[in-house]
């Protein structure tokens, strides 16, 4: 019989690569998800998370090639502007990308998931969720939703066997981000308000997702966990 496998939405960079890596370190089969096809390790296919069709088409091929146990939603995308200067068109795409496709992909994966009596959703969310941040009203509700959406998902379907948990991690460097946290001015910031002194890696985001996976704790649902430097409660 084929190896159990976990699906990975945006695992061609940043921390959805990072989380691929690590779930195939603790020896998970992994299938990653992106508009590429690109993957770290394991397989990659080509799907966009915005459109349906094709959701349906990758999750359908994963399910041919073996049992699904798992689905991390770690696709998504961040932009800023003015909430004064936001057209209602702009808000509805970032809704759309970071909330909806991730309802979408989970909606697809549960008759799979569900098979297996005993699976996880790891949602990747962001402690933006909870703070009040100007110029970044579209994403800080889309994140607020994944949240919610966790929460829903995690009592509904918690007697088809899934669980279903939020990471929300806070300043994480990546490629995308790495020019623009390593500025004097922002350093000097986030200095003051990170408890920790630093931001983030991937790999970290990356292991407690992983753990999450490997403890495999039947009891932990419908949570969200900040993994932030403390920044989120700090005042």
């Amino acid at each position: 019989m084929s190896k159990p496998q976990i699906v990975v939405t945006g695992a061609s960079r940043g921390i959805g690569a990072a989380i691929a890596v690590e779930l195939d370190r603790r020896d998970f089969a992994v299938v990653g998800l992106s508009r590429s096809g690109e993957a770290p390790v394991g397989y990659g296919l080509i799907c966009d998370v915005r459109n349906l069709g094709s959701v349906e088409a990758a999750i359908e091929t994963i399910k041919a090639k073996g049992p699904i146990i798992g689905l991390v939603n770690a696709a998504g995308a961040h932009s800023s502007k003015r909430s004064t200067e936001l057209a209602a068109e702009e808000f509805e795409t970032m809704m759309h990308l970071n909330a909806t496709s991730a309802l979408t992909v989970c909606q697809k994966a549960h008759p799979h998931l569900a098979e297996t009596g005993d699976a996880l959703i790891v949602n990747i969310g962001s402690f933006l969720d909870k703070m009040a941040v100007p110029e970044n009203v579209a994403y800080c509700a889309s994140k607020a939703a994944v949240g919610a959406i966790t929460r829903c998902l995690a009592a509904e379907w918690a007697r088809d066997g899934i669980r279903v948990m939020n990471v929300a991690p806070g300043y994480i460097e990546t490629d995308l981000n790495r020019d623009f946290l390593a500025r004097d001015k922002i350093k000097a910031w986030l200095d003051k308000r990170v408890p920790v002194g630093r931001v983030g890696q991937p790999a970290e985001v990356a292991q407690l997702v992983g753990a999450l996976f490997s403890e495999n704790i039947g009891f932990l649902s419908g949570e969200t966990i900040y993994l932030d430097g403390v920044q989120g409660a700090y005042l």
